[in-house]
């Protein structure tokens, strides 16, 4: 019995953490960017800043995911720092001014990686299981 028993917490602690490690990998985005471009990395604030339309020394145009992607929802969470509400209530306030217009949107991360394959300026995001090839390179990892 007590054989039994210490066989089923092996396997609850097995599946708990291989959903742990799944949930981390689901949670986490890359930052991808064209190749040929010379950036190396970028801090959290720069890519902050590229998505809000803040200031920064690179000249990149940036690409979001739709709303509804889990992908968008990670990035804005965890690196924007906003909610997808308080984000678009910002780009209302930006267009209603005049000043700023949000990032272009594409449907899925194989959209995202075509922009930036194609386009030099462009900086997206994906998910961190997406596979990225050789001509793109990832500048930032949450």
């Amino acid at each position: 019995m007590k054989f039994k028993l210490h066989s089923k917490i092996k396997f609850v602690f097995a599946a708990s953490l291989i959903s742990s490690i799944t949930n981390v990998n689901a949670e986490n985005i890359k930052v991808i960017v064209n190749a040929d471009k010379n950036i190396e990395q970028l801090a959290k604030q720069e890519i902050r800043n590229l998505f809000m339309g803040g200031v920064t020394d690179h000249e990149l145009t940036p690409v979001s995911l739709s709303e509804g992607n889990i992908s968008r929802k990670f990035f804005h969470t965890k690196v924007i720092g906003l909610t997808e509400s308080r984000i678009q209530s910002y780009w209302a306030q930006m267009r209603f001014s005049g000043r700023l217009s949000e990032p272009k949107e594409v449907e899925s991360d194989s959209e995202a990686l075509k922009c930036v394959r194609e386009k030099p300026d462009c900086v997206a995001y994906v998910a961190f299981d997406f596979e990225v090839p050789e001509d793109v390179k990832v500048v930032y990892v949450n």
